[in-house]
């Protein structure tokens, strides 16, 4: 089966940051199922000049390589709602798409997004009724997992190279959890972007894991608590992992046999103090953790799930849309894409506010932020049409 992964291959479309989890973790697992895996750039603007280059260059991909099934991660309005339901109106391909962060995300993305696709994928149960409340019936609850790539036997206790460690970026309330660490006297050695370590390689991140003692997970930086990949990496690359409680964690490890949780920074410190004083009972949860992930967390379990519904879904939908309604053309919607003059002067009196308050680099960000953010509010799916105001104002950015 032909695959087509529409996504960053590096985190935010940045070289700099390093690879895209998203990256990483589906096009391995892809092509050990067998499947033939391409890869279209979709967060990455520098090789375009606009959004309407990219969907059109996505369109011709869709065309020379005739996949069976697109996956498609989405930061925002990069991918054309006219775009997709072209691909959809084509009947010979399925669309899914993987959604991140759906606690704050469904708000202001995937409920826009949701019926261009056959398919909808998010890991947060409490939000499966919203999809449905908003007519998007094709929505499959599933999970992050590990990487087989990076599988690798826990060392023992008086193996590890680093006591505590974290690893991720320094935002949001992850600074101040690590500072209220080391008030009470723990030392975590922090890696990646923000650091003073500062960004690490992929191949580094499941070494660090698996050499530490205890690997941190902090399960929000901004917001509610929630299950991250991290959860699942740690134990799949051999390491012990003390994460940072999250309902429904319940449901897919035993806690304090496979992993260990907490619940505050007083609570994380006693446990921190423990099992740097009981080795042996580390060394067993980090062995039944690492068990408990390779035989039932791998994104090679989860692919194959993903690729399954996004086929059935189609077939479903070619079923109840028997007449399929003839979509725009991609040229009529390149024509919707332009930049008028009166989006020009606002951009340009945004961009002068901003960059006298924030500087250039953040001026500019913010103002393409806000911009956004009062598009999907005002406009909602508009937003990520081809006459969306922040794509059309701010392209690349």
């Amino acid at each position: 089966m032909k695959v087509l992964c529409v996504f960053g291959k590096y985190q935010y479309g940045d070289p700099a940051r390093g690879i895209n989890t998203e990256y990483a973790a589906f096009v391995p697992a892809l092509k050990k199922l067998g499947h033939e895996v391409i890869h279209f750039e979709s967060w990455d603007m520098s090789s375009y000049s606009s959004y309407a280059e990219l969907n059109q260059a996505l369109l011709q991909t869709v065309e020379r390589v005739q996949p069976h099934v697109i996956l498609t991660v989405q930061l925002y309005y990069e991918i054309w709602w006219e775009t997709l339901k072209i691909i959809q109106a084509r009947r010979d391909v399925a669309t899914i798409s993987w959604t991140t962060d759906d606690s704050w995300k469904y708000k202001e993305v995937s409920r826009f997004i949701g019926t261009a696709y056959h398919a909808m994928t998010t890991t947060y149960p409490e939000v499966i009724a919203k999809y449905y409340s908003d007519g998007i019936s094709n929505v499959l609850l599933t999970q992050w997992a590990a990487s087989s790539e990076t599988f690798n036997q826990p060392l023992s206790f008086t193996c590890c190279r680093y006591k505590v460690s974290f690893v991720g970026r320094a935002f949001g309330n992850r600074m101040k959890q690590i500072a209220e660490l080391r008030n009470y006297g723990i030392e975590v050695d922090c890696f990646g972007h923000g650091w003073a370590s500062g960004q690490i390689s992929t191949e580094e991140v499941p070494r660090i894991m698996r050499e530490s003692v205890i690997s941190l997970n902090f399960a929000n930086s901004i917001g509610e608590n929630q299950i991250k990949a991290r959860t699942f990496e740690v134990p799949g690359a051999g390491g012990f992992l003390v994460t940072e409680y999250t309902p429904g964690l319940e449901k897919h490890y035993t806690l304090g046999k496979e992993i260990e949780v907490f619940h505050n920074i007083p609570e994380l410190v006693k446990k921190i103090k423990y099992f740097l004083e009981h080795p042996q009972e580390r060394d067993a949860v980090a062995w039944a953790g690492f068990e408990r992930t390779i035989s039932e967390h791998t994104y090679e379990m989860r692919m194959e799930e993903v690729l399954n519904f996004a086929i059935a879904s189609k077939e479903e939908y070619l079923i109840t849309n028997v007449t399929i309604s003839e979509s725009k053309s991609i040229e009529d919607a390149c024509q919707l894409h332009k930049l008028t003059l009166w989006l020009k002067f606002l951009r340009s009196i945004l961009l002068w506010f901003c960059i006298r308050i924030w500087g250039h680099k953040r001026g500019r960000r913010a103002a393409r932020r806000i911009t956004y953010e009062a598009s999907w509010r005002i406009f909602g799916y508009k937003t990520f049409t081809a006459s969306g105001c922040p794509g059309r104002m701010f392209p690349g950015y």
